[in-house]
């Protein structure tokens, strides 16, 4: 009798202790710990059209499933020089916000705002190489055949990019494939670092964004489309208005013939398609479907007029940013970054055995 009264009650009260543990499991925290994400872009020049749908595009997605750290790399844009820097700087961190990069899901900040990249910088500097900072890509192409006039700032510029990505112990770095050895050396400082004094720093995962490196210059389809270009044709700025752009796509340089095709034979014709491709989500085949016996001047006519529809919403929420609220955000944004940068730098001096301040 006690046996089936108990089992009774049980049978009674199971519903209640199921939804009970259900609605305690609900409270634990089993999903999965988001991946850190750095990157980050110089105020030197304009923001292209390359630059968004080969990076800025793809940090808009990351920002879903990921914990995300963009920022405006300014102390990198000395290794030039500087015009309007200031200037440059709240018209980089408008076209972050413009593009879809959200202060609610990421961190946006100014690099030259967290003294700690400088000092985890000087930290990496004595464990890098000579050597390996002269074998860098980008040094030898910036630097030239006479290197008398070479800073140390451009020699050490990788370090930096270094010191910016393991403040954050980011999980994942987006890159194209022109700064893929740079982040390589990353890798290589981080090992280096963790194997002569202790761990500190994750070594960092490459993450090549989908289509980086694939745009070229307008005006010169052998080099990338460049914000720093001599020439305004070599780009289409995001901030461009429509006769900008047209008059930009009509001067584009275009192959011999009149055959609208991808082609390595035909590398300008084969750019503005690929950049037609992905502003309009269209494969390459259907678009050379769509233009076969059209001629040039035709596709190139809508290319002009679907860029301009493109980077309409862009502009539209650029228009509407306030340099005061800009300035808030970023202000909010090295608050944040500050609280992990400094328990970073703190935990590579005690690494190190500096006396604590």
């Amino acid at each position: 009798m006690e046996v089936a009264l108990s089992a009774a009650v049980l049978y009674l009260l199971f519903p209640f202790f199921e939804a009970t543990l259900k609605l305690r499991m609900t409270d634990l925290p089993f999903e999965p710990k988001k991946k850190r994400v750095f990157s980050g872009v110089a105020p030197t020049g304009v923001i292209h059209l390359g630059n968004y749908l080969g990076a800025v595009r793809n940090w808009v997605e990351l920002q879903a499933d990921n914990e995300c750290f963009f920022s405006v790399v300014d102390l990198h844009a000395l290794t030039t020089h500087p015009v309007d820097l200031k200037d440059k700087v709240i018209e980089v961190a408008k076209i972050y916000l413009a593009c879809g990069l959200d202060p609610g899901r990421s961190v946006i900040f100014v690099q030259s705002h967290i003294k700690e990249h400088a000092e985890l910088f000087w930290l990496l500097a004595t464990i890098a190489r000579i050597p390996e900072l002269e074998r860098m890509t980008q040094y030898k192409d910036k630097s030239g055949e006479d290197r008398r006039g070479v800073t140390l700032g451009l020699l050490a510029y990788p370090v930096l990019m270094a010191a910016d990505i393991l403040l954050y112990k980011a999980d994942l770095v987006p890159v194209g494939e022109d700064q893929r050895q740079h982040v390589e050396l990353t890798r290589d400082l981080a090992k280096r670092f963790n194997d002569r004094f202790g761990t500190v720093f994750p070594v960092p995962e490459i993450m090549t964004l989908k289509m980086a490196g694939r745009i070229m210059g307008l005006d010169n389809p052998e080099k990338k489309m460049s914000k720093t270009a001599a020439s305004q044709y070599n780009y289409i700025a995001l901030t461009d208005p429509p006769d900008a752009v047209a008059a930009k796509i009509g001067r584009a340089v275009t192959d011999s013939g009149r055959e609208v095709v991808m082609s390595p034979e035909k590398p300008a014709i084969s750019n503005l398609l690929a950049i037609y491709s992905l502003v309009s989500g269209q494969p390459a085949g259907d678009i050379e479907e769509t233009y076969r016996g059209k001629g040039y001047a035709e596709f190139k006519k809508d290319l002009a007029d679907l860029i301009i529809e493109f980077l309409r919403p862009i502009q539209l929420s650029y228009s509407r940013l306030d340099d005061k609220n800009v300035l808030s955000i970023l202000r909010d944004g090295a608050t944040r970054a500050r609280k992990i940068a400094a328990g970073t730098v703190k935990e590579a001096r005690e690494k190190l055995g500096l006396l604590p301040s």
